[in-house]
């Protein structure tokens, strides 16, 4: 196995490792929701992941150009949005509807490659996202009815396609540290933004709320957003959206274990769909196109 190939398994089992963890919260959030308002609860995730950041990578940061900082900010902002947009939505919709539809991202990550990069798509990888997107369905949908939160959750899904292209294209291995902390502090200021209206952000009310806080702002934030940038800087965007489609998968798995849910063929079949489409993808050959196509100036 060649060093390239070494590195790309590498950051597939961090995206992979990502993803858990991301599937993980999903029970935590529940309960700290019964005791915060969602902007509060996004807020104060995200202020103190990147207080972490900026403490542990300021001069990471310090000596980034301004170009990268400036691609940060944008990055940041995409996915700031892309959070509140779901949240918001998932008020309006249930919880399995709206991880479908924000799982759709595996479907806009390829088209948004083609339609802004040019890059063409292998038809493996048209049907590993297909693959990918009936699984998601058979996870997650029970009844399906079109609303204003259907149409919010798929905004912040292809907010989230965007992310992943954009973040494919700028990210580089080496300033992995300080990107992700500049994108932090933009999703903090977006977050922070949206609880102006009732005078900021309130804290969490007990410990265990703070502890569920901190280990979604420390693991599940900065360091899922760490691990994702250093892994898109040597995977293409379409392989790690399918990649991170497991994130349900896990979900599943955390609920069945923790007693929250029950086990289902829905589930079994779903889950090993969207696994087969991550196997599937990661068969696709790999064309090595030069560094300038990879990480050109837009």
């Amino acid at each position: 196995m060649s060093a390239a190939s070494r590195v790309s398994v590498l950051a597939t089992v961090g995206l992979l490792l990502m993803t858990a963890v991301w599937g993980s919260t999903f029970v935590l959030i529940k309960g700290v929701l019964d005791h915060m308002s969602v902007a509060d609860f996004l807020a104060v995730r995200f202020v103190v992941a990147a207080m972490a950041m900026f403490a542990l990578f300021h001069r990471q940061v310090a000596h980034m150009p301004r170009r990268q900082l400036v691609r940060g900010v944008m990055l940041g902002v995409l996915y700031g949005v892309g959070q509140l947009l779901q949240t918001w939505g998932l008020a309006l919709i249930s919880p399995s509807v709206s991880g479908f539809v924000t799982g759709m991202y595996v479907v806009f990550t390829p088209i948004l490659a083609t339609l802004l990069l040019r890059q063409r798509t292998p038809v493996t990888v048209w049907l590993a996202v297909g693959l990918a997107t009936l699984g998601l369905a058979l996870l997650s949908l029970n009844g399906f009815s079109v609303n204003a939160g259907v149409w919010l959750t798929l905004a912040s899904a292809l907010l989230y396609g965007l992310h992943i292209v954009a973040l494919g294209q700028w990210s580089r291995a080496d300033e992995a540290f300080g990107l992700s902390a500049v994108q932090m502090a933009a999703i903090a200021i977006i977050c922070l933004l949206a609880t102006a209206g009732h005078g900021g952000p309130m804290l969490p009310p007990d410990r265990g709320a703070w502890l569920a806080v901190l280990y979604m702002a420390l693991v599940a934030g900065a360091g899922a957003m760490l691990m994702q940038t250093w892994a898109q800087a040597h995977l293409p965007a379409t392989r790690a959206a399918i990649v991170m489609t497991t994130e349900p998968v896990f979900a599943a798995a955390f609920a069945v274990a923790f007693g929250s849910d029950v086990l289902t063929w829905r589930m079994l079949c779903g889950g090993g769909l969207v696994l087969a489409a991550m196997y599937l993808v990661e068969l696709t050959p790999r064309r090595e196109p030069p560094a300038e196509a990879l990480h050109h100036e837009v």
